[in-house]
């Protein structure tokens, strides 16, 4: 049987940094608010003219150069975003040229901050049919963008950033399963409502009914994390690390309890960048990895959830 497993991980954030002081002189809020609520105490911001695939071919480069491989050996990239550089061509396709692997499939997955783990699912399944060799899946964010700076509501929350991960055949077990859904009953609930067919409103912006996104992403990520221990007939002591979306510290916090698993074995980094929605979680594999906190061997849960509603995870030994 073959399995893919990572072979290298990357991220990359932006140089420009918007702290929570700064914000306090921008909107109606402060620092012990934002930390309190979110546990964010900055978030990076694309400079002027930067974009979604800068941001990714700089994390790209940096798995592959973990991975080993030259960017001409990659033959697939799925590419996890919401805010991509053009209409299209998408974004794979627009990294695809910058790295010089031409031919083989290259294409955006837009399911918001469950991205990465759908672009994941999918190479996943690409690389374990013998379809694919050498997989690029990539989360990269420009959320700046689209983030309504007056709302205090979502402007301390999300930012830019990227994460990448090289899938490669291997007969030792790596990604052991992944585990999608959606429910569309959601869609107001998280949003950024215009579009190239509806129209695009004056000021592209997300909109968020906070309250309500907390309790039911609590709910679904601790059933999809559940889900996946069960699929695989474990139970939550035999995870060494969950690595979860990188969004609110309160939602890891309760799906940790959920859990029952302890925050010792939860990977965080959202005080450092905020929420980068498709970008978090290979961001957050890619922080604990290259820090020596995630070693070969070691068996991670990841996860997110994200505007849709979408959510996902995935089991992987590292």
């Amino acid at each position: 049987m073959i399995y893919s497993r990572i072979t290298g991980t990357g991220s990359y954030l932006p140089e420009k940094v918007i702290t929570n002081f700064d914000l306090e002189k921008m909107v109606d809020t402060t620092d012990e608010w934002i930390r309190t609520r979110t546990g964010i105490e900055r978030r990076h911001i694309a400079a002027d003219g930067q974009t979604t695939v800068d941001l990714a071919e700089v994390a790209a480069r940096r798995a592959l150069d973990a991975a080993g491989i030259a960017p001409t050996d990659v033959d697939y990239i799925a590419f996890g975003t919401t805010t991509p550089d053009l209409v299209f061509p998408n974004c794979g396709v627009l990294l695809q040229q910058r790295l010089g692997c031409r031919g083989g499939p290259a294409f955006s997955v837009e399911t918001a901050c469950a991205g990465f783990m759908y672009a994941l699912s999918i190479a996943d399944k690409y690389v374990r049919c013998g379809e694919a060799r050498r997989a690029l899946v990539i989360g990269s964010e420009t959320l700046s963008r689209i983030t309504d700076w007056s709302d205090r509501g979502t402007a301390v929350l999300f930012a830019d950033g990227a994460g990448a991960v090289v899938l490669e055949p291997s007969e030792a077990p790596g990604i052991l399963s992944t585990h999608l859904h959606a429910d569309g009953q959601y869609k107001d609930l998280l949003c950024c409502a215009s579009g190239v067919s509806k129209g695009f409103a004056p000021k592209l912006k997300i909109t968020m009914s906070g309250n309500e996104v907390f309790k039911i992403a609590v709910i679904k990520l601790g059933e999809s994390v559940e889900e996946t221990l069960a699929a695989n007939g474990l139970n939550k002591e035999a995870l060494d690390w969950l690595v979860p979306h990188q969004a609110n510290i309160r939602i890891i916090q309760a799906t940790a309890r959920r859990l029952d698993l302890p925050m010792e074995k939860v990977i965080l980094t959202v005080k450092e960048h905020g929420n980068t929605s498709a970008a978090s979680v290979p961001l957050a594999l890619d922080v604990a990895v290259r820090d020596g906190r995630i070693t070969r061997g070691q068996l991670l849960l990841l996860e997110a959830f994200g505007g849709g509603f979408t959510w996902g995870s995935a089991l992987v030994r590292y």
